[in-house]
């Protein structure tokens, strides 16, 4: 008999016993008379129990069968009859729970369905796909969380905080006029702390608390009680973003789950998963309880197949990896080498730390200062971003944006993608005595990011006093430096329109009221909106500012002398085959105009006290240059 693959979610809990040499998929197949299931799990189980569901919760089960051990650690079980439509578990013991890697789920992801994946493709699927391989230099990644972007009713989107809110032409029309070309979507997969039955009441999370890492998070859909819905409206949303020429990046959290004890992990292969310290403790690298062992067969094969599930079901075209640092760096690198053999478009990216020590030698780590041993994958660039606005770990204390000296080098470094370069002293860079970066495509551009204050907070926090007029000023220097440095350029969804966040440092659980973006600022400030998009359109216009390669940019990027307070580039030569020969750069934070000596010439404007434009501002001559307070100057000749 044929049977047709079918999506039962969960199912394919793909669990090595540790001591195995092989790893195996387990599988379900539907046909409309017979469902075969197979599910890897300890050979000493004392049970392996199956139990069918008509619905997502509540009730007694249908059927419930004992699955005979068929191979070393494969269980199986065969029903007769049509199970289209219905629920089911799996326990070995440890309790009930939808498998590890379950693709479709009732609410609150509590048992894994059975459906028809085939019928949660949108029209025109099949033709959706963007296959172009780009530098990770040539992108515009545009960080948000669904229900930030849509919730607010000044947004004017009627699927207030859903996939579907990015499929309306307002939010499409907004991206494409800002111009970013990448959406680095929080995790929307299904996870813990958002009661789907309860979404009439306030809630809120970011969503870094994994239950069903290949489901997509039901509160984000339109019904979390119908399995199809949240898949087919996911997949309504990456399709419309692919229409506007935008990628999709996923937010994915392999490096712990929401718990040990009820976990898919636990409950399915119990203690294998997650790493032990040298006492017997869990280890909790994560700061959230635990982490997960990587390094361990079963486990790197769930990470590898979770990622090239999302991308052939979903079409995701990146991944962000939290606290990708708790990860050994061979699973990252098998990951990569997975994704170049089928999708080579796809882009890699995570946060190069942990959240706290890790049960596993610090040197096989995916952390920054390993990232020369991870090529094709990138990390934030975590020097850059506190140089410009202050440490992490002090919200009052400021850096080059508030005018404190000394942070000219650090910027350098972040200017150049951190990658070594002659003219950066690494002695006085922050956080890095050694360039971590092989390739200056590694390091991911930013000043803010869902973590932390976002910039407006920061800026208020920073610098006591600030009026409107200097803060604003300092928010498009910042932003300059970060879409002229040489690395991937990162923003903070709203940022655009001058978003804070009333000054919440970690709003992770905070209500709407703190972390919406208010939409009606950008009628408000329509300065700050304009200047990003000219910005976004000025980097995507001139190959300068993305060169791609350490040679190139350590052959045309020269750094001019530093002050305090003040950096200076010129990017020379025709540099990346742009069309203009030298394009010099200077970000004066100083809160006094400054004086600039540039190699003798003639120069056009195209960026000046707030303004960008292409055709240009003017011209300036000689020597030298002027450079108005807390602001950038970029001219070309």
């Amino acid at each position: 008999m044929k049977f047709k693959k079918i999506l039962v979610m969960g199912i394919l809990s793909f669990l090595l016993a540790p001591k195995a040499g092989a790893q195996t998929f387990s599988e379900a197949c539907y046909t409309p008379g017979l469902t075969r299931f197979q599910l890897f799990a300890p050979d000493n189980a004392k049970q392996v129990t199956l139990r069918i569901y008509d619905d997502g919760q509540g009730g007694k089960p249908v059927k419930t069968v004992k699955m005979k051990r068929t191979a070393a650690e494969t269980y199986s079980a065969e029903l007769k009859g049509d199970l289209k439509g219905k629920f089911y578990t799996f326990d070995t013991g440890a309790g009930e729970c939808a498998g590890v890697f379950a693709k479709a789920v009732g609410v609150n992801g509590q048992r894994a369905a059975i459906i028809d994946m085939s019928a949660t493709d949108p029209e025109g699927w099949d033709t959706d796909r963007i296959t172009t391989v780009v530098s990770p230099a040539d992108l515009i990644v545009y960080e948000m969380h669904h229900r930030d972007f849509s919730v607010d009713p000044s947004s004017g989107l009627l699927n207030k905080g859903k996939f579907l809110a990015l499929t309306e032409p307002k939010a499409i029309e907004h991206l494409k006029k800002l111009g970013v070309n990448a959406v680095h979507i929080l995790p929307s997969f299904d996870y813990a702390s958002v009661d789907e039955t309860r979404l009439n009441e306030p809630q809120y999370n970011w969503g870094y608390d994994p239950v069903n890492y290949n489901v997509p998070e039901g509160s984000y859909s339109t019904d979390p009680y119908t399995p199809a819905t949240r898949i087919k409206e996911f997949k309504q949303m990456v399709q419309a973003l692919h229409k506007a020429g935008i990628r999709v990046i996923l937010d994915v959290v392999y490096n712990h789950t929401f718990n040990i004890e009820g976990s898919n992990f636990e409950r399915t292969y119990p203690g294998y998963f997650y790493r032990k310290t040298a006492d017997g403790r869990w280890s909790d690298g994560s700061g959230c309880g635990n982490e997960t062992a990587s390094e361990r067969p079963a486990m790197r094969k769930f990470m590898i197949e979770s990622v090239l599930y999302w991308v052939k079901e979903y079409h995701i075209d990146g991944f962000r990896f939290d606290l990708m640092g708790v990860h050994d760096i061979e699973t990252m690198n098998q990951i990569r080498a997975a994704l170049n053999k089928e999708y080579p478009a796809t882009i890699i990216y995570g946060e190069g730390w942990s959240a706290g020590p890790c049960a596993y030698p610090q040197d096989k780590l995916a952390m920054k200062a390993n990232m020369s041993s991870m090529p094709g994958i990138s990390a934030f660039g975590d020097e850059l971003r506190d140089a410009l606005r202050g440490p992490f770990n002090d919200d009052h204390k400021g850096a080059f944006l508030a005018a404190v000296p000394g942070n000219e080098e650090s910027i350098k470094f972040g200017i150049a993608g951190a990658i070594s370069h002659p003219q950066v002293d690494m002695t006085k860079v922050n956080y890095s005595k050694e360039a971590w970066a092989a390739e200056p495509v590694q390091m991911l551009s930013y000043v803010s990011c869902h973590d932390d204050m976002c910039l407006v907070d920061r800026l208020r926090t920073s610098i006591p006093g600030i009026g409107m007029d200097e803060l604003i000023r300092l928010d498009l220097l910042a932003q300059t430096a970060v879409m002229t440095s040489q690395g991937m350029p990162f923003i903070l969804s709203g940022e655009e329109m001058l978003r804070d966040k009333k000054g919440v440092h970690n709003s992770f659980n905070s209500p709407d009221s703190i972390n919406r973006i208010d939409w009606t600022n950008l009628e408000k400030y329509p300065q700050v909106m304009d200047y990003y998009s000219k910005l976004i359109s000025l980097r995507k216009n001139h190959p300068a500012f993305r060169l791609g390669t350490a040679d190139k940019v350590r052959r045309h990027l020269e750094f001019l002398p530093v002050q305090d307070n003040l950096v200076a580039f010129r990017l020379k030569d025709n540099a990346g085959g742009d069309a203009w020969k030298n394009i010099i750069v200077v970000l004066n934070s100083a809160r006094e105009e400054r004086t600039v000596a540039v190699p003798e010439g003639s120069y056009t404007v195209v960026c000046r006290d707030g303004v960008i434009n292409e055709s240009g501002l003017g011209i300036v001559s000689g020597s030298e240059v002027n450079v108005l307070a807390q602001s950038a100057l970029i001219i070309h000749d």
